[in-house]
């Protein structure tokens, strides 16, 4: 087994004969974010699922907070991760922060990326003048307090506000699990990396085709973001907003999500 390989706890799955198709789940979850809609998919794709670094599955000792300071590094991960596996051609399913990541190494390999499915994905999460992204910078540094301060109190506070439910559901006590199984100073370095970021000036660099997909109510990402990405990225895009709540409707709602997400992998978008 390969270091990239064992670094993000790397698995194929499936035998299809349509392509492959990545995988990569947001801040707080892990692969297993992913275990509605990978059954849907084995028959026809070869399915390639990872935990990026600093995840909880993953070793806390090849968490670099210098390189993963910005999500370039991530964006470099993705590519080791397809050049460790052969890959010359995907379909790429990007959650939260994975969505930005996989614009991002889409810029420098394009050829890599047939299209990106782009879900719950957002540029920048600070307002600014002419743009909405949700926070204004003293409620994240309330959180990343918060974070500070008691790491298991922030998770249990945290997990409801972002599925969209309440703690007895068992998409929270899912998500509260993932969260918490990420060591406490990894995962504040991790959601100030993605919190301060700002990728919004890279989006006209992006030439790939991209599926924007979107709760109709998210705490982290407001509807309009969406429609932000769709009139900024470089290449041909389209939106859609589903009747879901919460930043992760793929383990929230799986029963609207789950027939979108593969509807727009399966198709194109019209030209």
């Amino acid at each position: 087994m390969g270091i990239v390989e064992e670094a993000h706890n790397l698995r194929v799955v499936g035998e299809g004969k349509r392509g492959v198709i990545v995988l990569a789940h947001g801040f707080g979850t892990d692969q297993s974010v992913w275990k509605h809609l990978v059954p849907h998919l084995v028959a026809d794709y070869r399915v390639v699922l990872f935990d990026t670094m600093g995840a909880g599955p993953t070793n806390p000792d090849y968490f670099d907070f210098a390189r993963y300071a910005t999500l370039e590094g991530y964006a470099l991960d993705l590519l080791a991760i397809l050049q460790e596996l052969g890959v010359q051609s995907c379909i790429y399913v990007g959650h939260s922060v994975s969505a930005v990541i996989g614009a991002l190494a889409s810029i420098s390999r394009p050829d890599l990326f047939t299209k990106l499915v782009l879900l719950s994905a957002s540029p920048r999460y600070l307002n600014d003048v002419d743009y909405y992204g949700g926070f204004e910078q003293d409620e994240l540094d309330e959180l990343f307090e918060a974070m500070r301060s008691n790491y298991k109190a922030w998770c249990s506070g945290f997990a409801p506000l972002c599925v969209g439910g309440d703690m007895e559901s068992v998409a929270v006590q899912e998500f509260s699990r993932t969260l918490f199984n990420i060591r406490p100073d990894i995962a504040l370095s991790v959601a100030q990396t993605i919190f301060q970021s700002d990728v919004r000036s890279l989006l006209p660099l992006v030439s790939v085709p991209c599926h924007i997909i979107q709760s109709t109510k998210d705490l982290a990402v407001p509807v309009v973001v969406s429609e932000y990405l769709h009139k900024h990225l470089g290449g041909d895009s389209i939106v859609e907003v589903m009747p879901s709540e919460g930043h992760l409707p793929q383990l929230s709602s799986p029963d609207i999500v789950i027939p979108v997400l593969l509807r727009h992998i399966q198709h194109d978008i019209a030209v």
